[in-house]
């Protein structure tokens, strides 16, 4: 009988770190941002369209950095 080596599996990395769907999540925080932003309905969404346009800006940038 021969033993088998195992095979290295590829190590995911976590989802917070991962560059696909973090760039989504950021996308959809901007549009999210810009919906409140022109909505005529709630104060309080167009107060808080600003900060949540800037949230998902930011981590557009930085995970636009992550490797592939």
């Amino acid at each position: 009988m021969t033993a088998q080596t195992p095979v290295p599996s590829k190590q995911k990395r976590p989802f917070f770190l991962r560059r696909g769907p973090m760039e989504n999540i950021a996308t959809g925080l901007i549009g999210l941002g810009f919906l409140m932003l022109f909505q005529p309905f709630l104060l309080i969404f167009y107060t808080w369209s600003l900060v949540t346009l800037l949230a998902g800006t930011l981590i557009f940038i930085i995970v636009s950095k992550f490797p592939e």
